[in-house]
């Protein structure tokens, strides 16, 4: 059975979320000198916010390279096949340079926002948050009625202290997602491939994450 693109692309970057997350777990335990334990509630906090936030950064992807396409179909006919196949379709570099900055802008301050947003909710959500490293327990506390209680979380705070992350974590982005953007936008020519390529990336963001997440 063939999945459509965006669930896909939602498997790869939730399966890829809580791999980082574990692997973030196993640095700080070695920077503490601890033996590795892995708490698997932040995994699966990890993994639904990637569930969450795959769908619509995947649609943002096709909106960007639809509107700003880059190769528009502006190659002349060759007059031979010889020369059709020799004629390739030029990267567009305005339309690059555009997708590059709603990217790094528009797309980054809703990203980041949206991480923290998530993570000060579910914190409050499901307080006081237990520590399970058997991954069964887990399963059956995250399907368990009443885990998250969202009637507990103050959403005006919630927003605050999003707000007080939002510098911090978008400067900590621009040292990573530039690069990445580049090459995504002028190297990879689908979306499908674009978000893989992010979702990798991702793993070392993911980490980074988690290490803030768990201060």
């Amino acid at each position: 059975m063939d999945y459509p693109p965006v669930v896909m692309a939602t498997i790869q970057s939730a399966a890829l979320g809580g791999i980082a997350n574990v692997l973030a777990q196993g640095i700080s335990a070695y920077r503490a000198g601890n033996d590795i334990v892995i708490d698997w509630i932040p995994v699966f906090q990890f993994l639904l916010f990637n569930v969450i936030c795959t769908p619509p950064n995947f649609y943002w992807q096709d909106f960007l390279e639809s509107t700003f396409p880059a190769h528009p179909d502006d190659v002349p006919k060759a007059k031979d096949s010889k020369d059709a196949k020799k004629t390739q379709p030029k990267l567009s570099i305005r339309n690059t340079l555009i997708k590059f900055f709603l990217d790094q802008t528009v797309g980054a301050a809703v990203n980041t926002l949206l991480f923290s947003t998530y993570t000060h909710a579910l914190r409050s959500a499901i307080q006081p948050a237990p520590v399970i490293t058997s991954l069964t327990k887990a399963i059956t506390y995250w399907t368990s009625p009443g885990t998250l209680d969202f009637g507990r979380v103050d959403w005006a705070a919630v927003w605050e202290a999003s707000k007080v992350d939002f510098a911090p974590l978008i400067f900590a982005g621009w040292k990573l997602w530039p690069a990445v953007s580049i090459v995504n936008f002028a190297a990879v020519k689908t979306v499908e491939g674009r978000n893989l390529v992010g979702a990798l990336a991702g793993v070392v963001w993911g980490i980074y994450m988690s290490l803030v997440a768990a201060q």
